[in-house]
């Protein structure tokens, strides 16, 4: 029987989402909306392909061609930033749920996804979905909705509150996480009436998802990963006993999934030097050798699939994901060593088309890189140690 409440067809009015709608910070200028059109500069605004970094009591908009500080918008707390699924706005996750960030404008809006707990948010096939991890409420909406308010939303409760994740596929199905504050154990499949097709309990610890060539979706486990494909979960066992695999990153143009590869539940904090490539049109799992560890901020795809990893030696490892060989690594910066505390800085990789922008806590520097050149196009020092990096989608 399903148990999970579902609102809708999955459709949800908008109000049951914009409780608490208004969140105080001082940005870079004040809202254009708000100023009755008063400012004709401030509506001018336009940064174009817009980087954004926080630091601690802020965020900075960087210009994605030159990394000049576009905009520098105070906002108190430690604070989370995703692409939105456009090409103009991020969301921030704060305190209240998921803010808007009109990236493009360098404004911090007031519109807000109010959630308790915001957590994961994940983009694909024109649709952007969010986490509640204190309530289970998984919300989404098309990603080219934003900029005037609220846009329509589709919403999901989960079965129990937990450091979830969730995805729409372009059929309608919403593949999402299983568990409670206490485990976390799989993940189920509804479809586009909210009518279970199925679910997997054997995933113990999951965490993160991925999608890869034909809407293959690959979700982490504490021993390796599920694949959901055509309404049926595969389960892919790591090389270990223990094999977490928590962060991941896909490609639409390859079968092959990037994810980090974590053998020791016993670490306080484990510093891997090994990541994993699950080959979903096969159901394989293979690891690969790094020369030095890596962190959960540094995984990523490149313009022609190629796998990405940010390293602790303080180079960009670009592995060829049919073979598993380091092909290339850029050296960025001086080596580097992962904190303790996960929410401290620590170097972060964010790619967009062709360009990886890599940070670096150490000389409060952030650097892009062009990926066919393997040269550093550009690099700004910022009066702020930076923590996370995103921006807006291509």
């Amino acid at each position: 029987m399903n148990m999970a409440k579902h609102l809708k067809s999955w459709a949800a009015p908008p109000v049951l989402v914009s409780a608490g709608l208004l969140l105080t910070a001082c940005g870079a200028g004040q809202d254009p909306a708000a100023s009755g059109g008063e400012d004709p500069a401030a509506e001018a605004v336009s940064i174009a392909d817009p980087v954004v970094t926080t630091y601690d009591g802020g965020l900075y908009v960087l210009d994605g061609d030159t990394l000049e500080v576009a905009a520098d918008i105070e906002l108190e707390g430690f604070n989370r930033i995703n692409p939105a699924g456009d090409d103009r706005h991020v969301l921030v996750s704060t305190a209240e749920g998921f803010q808007v960030l009109d990236a493009a404008g360098g404004e911090l809006t007031d519109t807000l996804f109010a959630a308790e707990a915001p957590g994961h948010v994940v983009r694909h096939g024109g649709r952007t979905v969010l986490f509640a991890d204190g309530s289970g409420e998984v919300t989404a909406f098309d990603s080219d909705a934003l900029g005037d308010g609220l846009p329509e939303t589709d919403v999901h409760m989960s079965e129990e509150a937990h450091h979830g994740v969730a995805i729409e596929l372009t059929n309608g199905e919403l593949v999402t996480t299983l568990g409670n504050e206490e485990e976390r154990v799989g993940a189920m499949a509804l479809d586009a009436d909210g009518e279970e097709i199925t679910r997997n309990e054997e995933c113990p610890g999951v965490h993160g998802e991925a999608t890869a060539q034909d809407e293959v979706v690959v979700i982490g486990c504490e021993d390796g990963v599920l694949i959901y494909q055509d309404g049926a979960f595969t389960k892919v066992d790591g090389l270990d006993d223990y094999a977490r695999i928590g962060n991941q990153a896909g490609s639409e143009e390859s079968p092959i999934v990037l994810g980090d590869y974590k053998t020791d539940p016993d670490a306080e904090l484990e510093r891997p030097e090994q990541v994993a490539l699950i080959d979903t049109a096969e159901a394989e799992l293979t690891v690969v050798d790094l020369p030095g560890s890596y962190t959960f901020r540094s995984l990523g795809r490149g313009p022609d699939s190629e796998a990405l990893v940010l390293g602790t030696d303080g180079s960009l490892h670009v592995i060829d994901p049919e073979s598993g060989e380091v092909v290339e690594s850029i050296e960025i910066m001086d080596s580097w060593e992962e904190p303790l505390e996960w929410q401290d800085p620590r170097p972060a990789l964010f790619v967009r088309g062709d360009t990886a922008y890599v940070s670096d806590p150490a000389t409060e520097q952030v650097h892009a890189v062009d990926l066919a050149t393997s040269e550093i196009t550009a690099s700004v020092t910022l009066d702020e140690v930076p923590n996370e990096l995103s921006g807006v989608s291509p």
